[in-house]
């Protein structure tokens, strides 16, 4: 089995997370989009964004409101031998190469996205810092869609405007979400790591079933810089 990680255009990530992601949808703003083939078989992305809502700006952790800190937006692959932890490592090692002034890694797991508690966070070793209320979704047609899944379907994020026309029964429902954060040095792992709580409770790994002899690779044409 071999992995290889490289920079990609804005169209095969936006396929990526079209096809293998929940959202459905990209993130705004600038993006690292780091592209993921396993034996030269395109499967997926790695998305990195500036963290434009204010859950992942800097100043909570003695930081700037922007610019130090990105978030991990989307991880969207389809099915896959090699652990998701080990392909989201090298895209962190891609991450810090590329944008050397980028002092936090910020990440969220939604319980509305059938209980995620963020597991591969977990076992790479994030510091957990809790929980926060949400903005939630919709169940619609009995199935649960968040906001922006919603609004990628070019719906009005209304209930009433869902029951009127997609599905009389639409429901408004709420979410938790929690909050992940990993350092990119041993100076701001030291100055975060008060915040940590334990970690939620473990549930089965869905993940990725690890494969043997891999054979890993780093893209070596980035682009542009996040900072």
């Amino acid at each position: 089995m071999s992995l290889r990680l490289d920079y990609c255009s804005y169209e095969a990530a936006k396929f990526a997370v079209e096809h293998w992601h929940y959202s459905k949808t990209m993130p705004c703003g600038k993006l690292v989009k780091i592209g993921v083939w396993e034996n030269n078989k395109y499967i997926g992305c790695i998305l990195y964004s500036g963290g434009a809502v204010n859950i992942a700006r800097g100043e909570g952790y003695g930081m700037k409101k922007m610019n130090d800190i990105v978030e991990l937006s989307r991880v969207a692959l389809c099915k896959h031998q090699v652990p998701v932890s080990k392909i989201l490592s090298i895209s962190i090692k891609m991450l810090k190469k590329q944008s050397p002034n980028l002092k936090m890694i910020i990440s969220f797991s939604d319980e509305l996205d059938q209980g995620h508690l963020g597991i591969i966070y977990q076992a790479m070793n994030f510091i957990y810092t809790g929980t926060f209320r949400g903005s939630g979704g919709f169940i619609i047609k009995g199935k649960k869609y968040h906001n922006r899944s919603v609004y990628g379907k070019g719906w009005v994020q209304s209930e009433k405007w869902l029951r009127n026309n997609i599905d009389i029964n639409a429901k408004k429902i709420k979410t938790i979400k929690h909050r992940y954060l990993y350092p990119l040095s041993k100076q701001v792992r030291n100055k975060i790591l008060p915040l940590s709580k334990p970690y939620p409770k473990r549930l089965t790994s869905k993940d990725s079933v690890a494969a043997d002899n891999q054979s890993v690779e780093g893209g070596a044409s980035p682009t542009v810089r996040l900072l």
